[in-house]
């Protein structure tokens, strides 16, 4: 596997004694979208809580650009170039667009002069952000909380950007702008890591696929080796062989 972007190998976890994850190895790229995808409860978001370090892993191993961070705690791993956007747009409510922004910068101790250069980067790439920069952010619509959930994470200036289900709940003419951004982010060289419950969704920006179930993979791909869409489709809701799948 490549040492470059996020390595995942043979990992496992869960909370407490019940394990979720069993055998969950993948890898993104710098400048590619891996899609992890898999039906409700197979383990993608305790996979992503894993590799960031909110959840303890038990066996495996987590690297960032080469170096081991599977027993680094969570806040650190942000320092070391890794960002986690949550399902459900978590952001400061109360605060405005700008607060929240810089609150992203904190994360990582950005000094003066690198808080300000995140913050114009992330303005230069969410227009929509920059004109609405005083607005408190709970007054925007889901789409646009969105937009600043990922801008909120992009002010750590993240190697890896980790995003679970950025089109949750959002209207599908809302959900091509922010996979529009997602694309973006893979141009400027970013390693993207997308959990997404919609197939086609995720295999419209992705280069790669991963497919858990019951904790582990039982499919690893690339987009377009996979020519057989529906078979995907059916593997993942469970009503197929994986092996159908071509």
């Amino acid at each position: 596997m490549s040492e470059q972007g996020l390595t995942v190998e043979r990992l496992a976890t869960g909370y407490g004694d019940i394990r979720v994850v069993t055998d969950v190895s993948l890898t993104v790229l710098p400048g590619k979208i891996t899609a992890l995808l898999g039906r409700n409860g197979a383990g993608k978001t305790t996979t992503l809580r894993a590799i960031t370090g909110l959840n303890k892993a038990s066996a495996g191993t987590v690297r960032l650009e080469g170096k081991d961070i599977t027993s680094m705690p969570a806040h650190k791993r942000v320092g070391a170039g890794l960002a986690y956007v949550q399902e459900g747009k978590k952001v400061f409510r109360e605060q405005t667009v700008d607060q929240n922004l810089v609150l992203g910068g904190f994360s990582r101790g950005l000094g003066r002069r690198k808080l300000a250069n995140s913050l114009d980067d992330v303005y230069d790439m969410f227009p929509m952000l920059a004109e609405r920069k005083n607005l408190l952010a709970g007054a925007m619509s889901g789409g646009q909380q969105q937009m600043l959930a990922i801008g909120q994470a992009l002010m750590s200036q993240p190697k890896v950007l980790l995003l679970d289900e950025p089109s949750g709940g959002l209207a599908p003419v809302i959900v091509k702008d922010v996979l529009r951004q997602v694309e973006a982010l893979k141009a400027r060289g970013l390693a993207v890591l997308l959990v997404e419950q919609e197939v086609d969704t995720a295999l419209s920006v992705a280069d790669h696929v991963t497919v858990i179930d019951m904790g582990k993979v039982v499919m690893d791909k690339p987009v377009a080796a996979i020519t057989n869409r529906d078979s995907l489709r059916e593997a993942y809701l469970g009503r197929a062989d994986m092996s159908s799948v071509t």
